[in-house]
């Protein structure tokens, strides 16, 4: 049975005596072809291997709304392959092996540890990172403006870091404190210079503390005890950020307050947060992945920094921690977490 007979039969029981076969025929071959062409398109369309390097969050929900608002549906005329790394690093080579072996068109992952992994593994496959500490200090790009390559993406650094701004946030939920300890990993000099800069406007002493692993974290905690320290600053770098539960936890447990780089240590229970936003970051990542789709180079396409910040307070650690949240800061707060 061919389209033509479909084409022309009607139903006139008088001008054709069309069998009930024929008609159920006619109806599989029509939308026979629509299930065909739609699976073609399917099949056309490009593959993007999303690698969370957590759980599954605001920043990529972000990311994904980025490509929807750019045109791209999931299942319509994009194709995406999911993974999670679930915090460990060590899962990240292997995941990213496994975009590779899909043929993705564009891999899409966040943090420093991944980037660096896509680094040392030279893929060929173009990579858009979502959110990274500094990418030409942590060797991931050549420069900002050109990152050479096949990765590109967004930091999170802000030239001398937000030093001063943090201070002033203590100053103000906690009057009087005079001195702070500064937690840091790979805290990069000149953020630290920037903050030491300020501390005598606020009268502040600054304590600065390095650690690497989770004795040094247990240690720093004792020493703020015993040194009578009122507050303090941790420097967000891949280390503070994947042991942040445990660097909340011993905050919560010496009674101190803290302020940190990112929300999502306010939303694990944190005290206060100031930076670049997450979800902002991975949402501006979907124009990167546009761009390549479209023909653009990620070794040609500048690295951008942030622009737009906000101020995060979990107000159920203020409460434990019997701070009150002064009138004029609670009008500049972003987002309040209960």
């Amino acid at each position: 049975m061919n389209r033509r007979l479909c084409l022309t039969m009607r139903p006139d029981a008088d001008r054709h005596r069309v069998s009930r076969r024929n008609v159920l025929r006619c109806v599989v071959l029509a939308t026979g072809g629509m299930v065909t062409r739609g699976l073609m398109a399917q099949d056309q369309a490009p593959r993007i291997g999303l690698l969370a390097p957590g759980d599954r969050g605001e920043d990529i929900e972000g990311f994904m709304d980025g490509m929807r608002e750019l045109g791209y549906v999931d299942g319509r005329n994009l194709s995406v392959v999911y993974r999670e790394a679930k915090g460990r690093n060590e899962a990240l080579g292997p995941l990213l092996m496994e975009f590779v072996s899909l043929k993705v068109s564009v891999i899409v992952t966040g943090g420093t540890a991944a980037a660096r992994a896509a680094r040392q593994m030279n893929l060929t496959t173009p990579v858009v990172i979502g959110a990274m500490t500094d990418p030409v200090e942590s060797g991931v790009a050549m420069s900002l403006a050109r990152p050479g390559g096949n990765i590109t993406g967004l930091s999170l650094a802000t030239g001398d870091g937000f030093g001063g701004k943090y201070l002033e946030l203590l100053s103000e939920l906690r009057p009087g404190l005079r001195r702070v300890a500064v937690l840091y990993h790979l805290a990069r000099a000149a953020e630290l210079q920037a903050m030491q800069r300020e501390a005598p406007r606020f009268g502040i002493e600054l304590v600065s503390m390095q650690v690497g692993s989770k004795v040094e974290l247990a240690e720093s905690f004792q020493r703020i005890a015993s040194q009578h320290i009122d507050a303090a600053v941790v420097i967000t770098d891949p280390f503070t950020f994947a042991e942040r539960q445990r660097i909340i936890a011993l905050a919560s447990a010496k009674r101190l307050p803290v302020i940190y780089g990112l929300a999502a240590f306010v939303d694990a229970g944190g005290l206060l947060a100031y930076g670049p936003s997450l979800r902002e970051r991975w949402h501006r990542a979907a124009t990167y992945v546009d761009k390549i789709l479209k023909g653009a180079k990620p070794a040609e396409l500048a690295i951008e920094q942030p622009t737009r910040f906000e101020l995060v307070i979990n107000a159920k650690t203020a409460r434990e921690l019997g701070l009150t949240i002064p009138a004029m800061l609670g009008m500049r707060v972003d987002r309040v977490v209960n």
